[in-house]
């Protein structure tokens, strides 16, 4: 059984964690609350998220302290962060946002449609990453194991699989960002689509790297 994915929200006022909760319910995956930057650090120190939701406007540590610390530590320097506000200075503001680490940036009131289809794009690779790195882990072990003809053919077809599943992926993504190139997005969409290859891309070439003859071995990207 595959384990939820855990989602991060940040944000100092009860009320705002209460209504991204509601919005983000429907994914049906495991909602962790911090109400200050301090109390998303310690949460990361022990859980694996799948993205975080962070509040810029924070007492104390806003968000984009807290983000800068997210991105110093190996642990979580990877993790998909959305920033959010209430407030809207413009694009000096934004690549801000972008400089901290950000992977998208949204504005309040924002579309509780769009705020849950970007969240669950990142699930969904968080999902497929763990998948992924699991079943590699296991076909790593049969293939450095040497094994019985029966074991190196149930091996081939659990490549075999792996490929397949990461194909529908690509094919995904790649279709996103044909939509986005035509629609003439905004960067935050292009920056998330152009991520999500990334990690994409990274998943491709340690896949390939387990296929016989090629020193099989090799390091998975990260989580995010």
């Amino acid at each position: 059984m595959v384990q939820k994915a855990k989602i991060l929200l940040v944000d100092d006022r009860p009320e705002n964690l209460l209504a991204l909760e509601a919005i983000l319910s429907a994914l049906d995956q495991t909602l962790v609350r911090a109400s200050s930057g301090e109390e998303a650090l310690k949460a990361l120190l022990t859980d694996d998220f799948a993205v975080i939701l962070l509040d810029v406007q924070m007492p104390g540590m806003d968000g984009f302290e807290t983000a800068a610390h997210i991105k110093r530590r190996e642990r979580t320097r990877d993790i998909p962060i959305i920033f959010l506000t209430a407030i809207n200075h413009g694009p000096h503001h934004t690549f801000r946002g972008y400089a901290a680490g950000a992977v998208d940036y949204i504005s309040k009131p924002f579309d509780p449609w769009v705020l849950r289809a970007k969240v669950s794009v990142f699930v969904e690779l968080y999902m497929k990453n763990c998948q992924l790195r699991e079943q590699a882990a296991l076909l790593r072990l049969q293939l450095e194991g040497g094994g019985t003809n029966g074991q190196t053919k149930e091996s081939a077809g659990l490549l075999a699989e792996l490929s397949a599943r990461l194909a529908a992926v690509e094919e995904q993504a790649e279709a996103l960002s044909k939509q986005l190139d035509d629609d003439s997005a905004d960067a935050a969409a292009v920056a998330t689509a152009a991520h999500l290859e990334r990690k994409l891309t990274g998943l491709r070439r340690a896949l390939d790297a387990l296929e016989p003859g090629t020193g099989g071995a090799p390091t998975l990207p990260s989580q995010s």
